[in-house]
C-alpha cells in the first residue's frame, strides 16, 4: 500500500514538472506574437497525452515550433517519443518535420548566409535529436535491466532445481542404505521368529514368536513406507482405522490398555492427519510400556470442535507417579510431526500422578 502511494505521488510530481516547467518557460518568453504564445501553450496542454499517443503529441507541437516557442514543450514530447522506441523511419520523419517547422520561418524572416543556415540546421537537428536519443537509451536500459533480472532469476531457479535434485538423490541413496542395512536385520528377526515358532512345542513360546514375527514384518513395512520405497502396496499402514490393531498388539504384549474410538467410519481425513494420529498413539503406548509398566492406559480418539482429538492417559502405577525419564527425542519429534499437520501436542502429568498426552489435529486440508 505504501509503495503504491509513493508511486502515485512520484507520477503526479513528474507530470507537474513535465507540464509546468514548459508553461513557465513559455510565459516568461515575452513574445509579442499571439500565434507563438497560443501555439506554445496549446502544445503544453497536450503533453499529458504523450504517454499514450507520443507521435500525435509531437505532431501537435509542430505549430509551436513554427511560432518559435515550441522548444520547451517540444523537448518533453520528443523525449516521450524516443521512450516509445518507434521505428527509425518514424524517428527520421519526426526530425525532418521539426527541422522544417523550426528552420523555414527563420529563413523566411531573415536573410542568412550558407554558414549560418548550416549552423541553424545543425542546432535544430541536435536539439530535436538529443531528446529522442535520450528517451530511446532510457527505454533500452530498462529493457536490458529487465532482461538481466529475468536471466538472474532463471539462473537462480536452475541452481535451486539442481540443488533440490541433488538433495533428492542423496535422500534416495540414504533411504536405500537404511533399507538394505536395517531391513536385512529385521528380516532375519522375522525368519528367526518363524523358525522358533515352528520348532518350539510350548504354546506360549509359539505365540510370542508369532507376535515377534508380526511386529518385525510391520516394522519393515512401515520403514519402507517412511522411506518412500513401498509404493502403494500398504497405503493404510498408519491411519486412524489401524489404531485398534495397534492397541490390540500393545495389549497382547502385556500392556493394560483400553481404547475408545469414537470416529464415524464415513469420516475422511487427510493422509498427513491419519499418520500423525497413528504416530501419537504409537509413541504414547511405547512410552507407557517403557516408563509405566503395569499402569492402565486409556486411549481415546474422537472428533471435537472441528479437530481430531487423540488422548492417551497413563494412570499412576500402584499409586506411584509415572517417571517419564529425561524425555529424549520421541516426544519432540512427535510434536514436530503434529505441528506439520497443523495441530498442537500437549503432554504433561495427569491429575492422579500419571501422564497425559493430548493431540489436536485440524480436519481441514493442510
Amino acid at each position: 500500500m505504501v509503495n503504491r502511494a509513493g508511486s502515485w505521488w512520484r507520477l503526479v510530481v513528474s507530470e507537474v514538472l513535465a507540464v509546468g516547467l514548459p508553461v513557465v518557460a513559455v510565459l516568461f518568453s515575452h513574445s509579442s506574437s499571439w500565434f507563438s504564445l497560443v501555439s506554445a501553450l496549446s502544445a503544453c496542454a497536450v503533453l499529458p497525452l504523450r504517454h499514450r499517443w507520443p507521435r500525435l503529441v509531437v505532431a501537435l507541437c509542430v505549430p509551436a515550433f513554427v511560432g518559435g516557442l515550441g522548444w520547451a514543450p517540444g523537448v518533453v514530447a520528443l523525449y516521450a517519443f524516443g521512450r516509445a522506441r518507434p521505428h527509425y523511419r518514424w524517428q527520421v520523419a519526426a526530425l525532418l518535420v521539426v527541422l522544417v517547422a523550426a528552420v523555414v520561418p527563420v529563413l523566411v524572416q531573415q536573410s542568412l548566409g550558407l554558414p549560418a543556415v548550416l549552423l541553424t540546421v545543425s542546432f535544430v537537428l541536435f536539439a530535436a535529436g538529443a531528446p529522442v536519443a535520450l528517451g530511446a537509451l532510457v527505454t533500452t536500459r530498462h529493457q536490458l535491466t529487465d532482461s538481466l533480472r529475468q536471466v538472474r532469476e532463471a539462473t537462480e531457479a536452475e541452481l535451486a532445481a539442481k540443488a533440490e535434485t541433488a538433495r533428492a538423490e542423496e535422500r534416495t541413496r540414504i533411504a536405500r542404505e537404511i533399507h538394505d542395512a536395517v531391513g536385512h536385520q529385521v528380516t532375519l528377526i522375522a525368519v528367526e521368529s518363524a523358525a522358533l515358532a515352528a520348532t518350539s512345542e510350548e504354546p506360549a513360546t509359539q505365540e510370542s514368536a508369532g507376535r515377534l514375527r508380526a511386529l518385525a514384518k510391520q516394522a519393515l513395512d512401515e520403514m519402507r513406507t517412511t522411506l518412500g520405497l513401498a509404493g502403494d502396496r500398504n497405503p493404510a499402514a498408519a491411519c486412524v482405522r489401524a489404531i485398534p490393531d495397534l492397541v490390540t498388539r500393545a495389549g497382547d504384549s502385556g500392556l493394560d490398555v483400553r481404547l475408545a474410538l469414537e470416529v464415524d467410519e464415513r469420516e475422511v481425513f487427510t493422509p498427513g492427519l491419519e499418520r500423525a494420529a497413528y504416530r501419537v498413539v504409537q509413541e504414547a503406548l511405547t512410552n507407557a510400556s517403557k516408563h509405566a509398566p503395569g499402569a492402565r492406559v486409556a486411549v481415546r480418539v474422537d472428533v471435537t470442535g472441528g479437530s481430531l482429538r487423540v488422548s492417551v492417559v497413563n494412570s499412576a502405577a500402584d499409586g506411584q507417579p509415572v517417571d517419564i525419564g529425561s524425555g529424549g527425542s520421541g516426544l519432540e519429534g512427535l510434536s514436530e510431526r503434529v505441528q506439520m499437520a497443523g495441530g498442537r501436542l500437549d503432554a504433561g502429568p495427569a491429575a492422579d500422578g500419571g501422564f497425559e498426552l493430548v493431540a489436536l489435529l485440524p480436519r481441514g486440508p493442510r
